[in-house]
């Protein structure tokens, strides 16, 4: 039984819908103290936020548009102010934006996907360490990368599939950077989820297809990604980890 995360503050980006959703009622369920962020499904994160609190947790619901830092600096100040710490990051939000073939990206295209995969991650990341150095009790950050970064996504992914590669090095960089500071930094890499993401980019043809390629030959839930974050989050589970990459993803990809 993980019992170490009661009371602990936990804020995870995109939370309103899918992986994050499903890991703020882990949370939840546990004890901790659950920030249920969005940017614009405000209805999806009330009714997370609302079964968050029916496991007795208590919960918070803020919104914020996580490309922007100064937003980003904003949602962990506001953290703090609701639950006067923050003991866990989880940088979930992101996107695919679009799927689009190498000679259509435009520089808005890049600056969207980019920005919202990768500067939310750092900067989240960036406003999350000055406050569990204040409080110096260390703390944990969690980022959300995907299999793509491994084998570079399925069709006109490879901007995403990109985005996903700077997360995966970047937690290994932070990990070692913020060591000193008793910050973990670890991630999840989800295969093939059926969450709004697919449902929005992917036809049943290309998930057919994506399912063909699993061993466990069928696709993944959220609910069965949010134990890889609890065991990164719990410093009784997985206290001598960090720099690692939890792949979930039904054996899609074995590094």
């Amino acid at each position: 039984m993980v019992n170490d995360l009661k009371d602990k503050v936990v804020l995870i980006t995109g939370s309103s819908t899918g992986i994050g959703a499903a890991a703020a009622v882990a949370f939840g369920k546990l004890g901790a103290r659950v920030v249920v962020h969005y940017n614009s499904s405000r209805a999806p994160a009330e009714e997370v936020l609302d079964k968050v609190k029916s496991t007795g947790a208590q919960a918070y619901l803020l919104q914020a548009d996580v490309r922007d830092s100064a937003q980003c600096r904003q949602l962990v100040a506001d953290t703090i102010k609701a639950f006067a710490r923050v003991d866990v990051l989880i940088n979930n939000a992101g996107a695919l934006v679009q799927r689009a073939p190498i000679e259509s990206i435009t520089d808005e295209l890049f600056d969207e996907v980019v920005h919202l995969n990768v500067r939310s991650a750092m900067m989240c990341s960036a406003a999350a360490v000055e406050a569990m150095r204040r409080q110096g009790s260390g703390g944990n950050i969690i980022n959300v990368t995907s299999v793509a970064a491994r084998h570079g996504g399925g069709a006109g992914a490879s901007l995403y599939a990109g985005s996903k590669g700077f997360v995966s090095t970047m937690t290994r960089g932070l990990a070692k950077e913020l060591v000193k500071d008793k910050i973990r930094v670890n991630a999840v890499a989800p295969g093939v989820i059926t969450t709004p993401f697919h449902e929005r980019f992917s036809t049943p043809a290309m998930l057919e297809s994506f399912r063909s390629t699993i061993p466990m030959n069928r696709l993944g839930s959220p609910e069965e990604c949010a134990g890889a974050f609890v065991f990164l989050a719990s410093e009784q589970m997985s206290g001598y980890m960090t720099g690692q990459i939890l792949e979930v993803n039904g054996g899609q990809y074995m590094p």
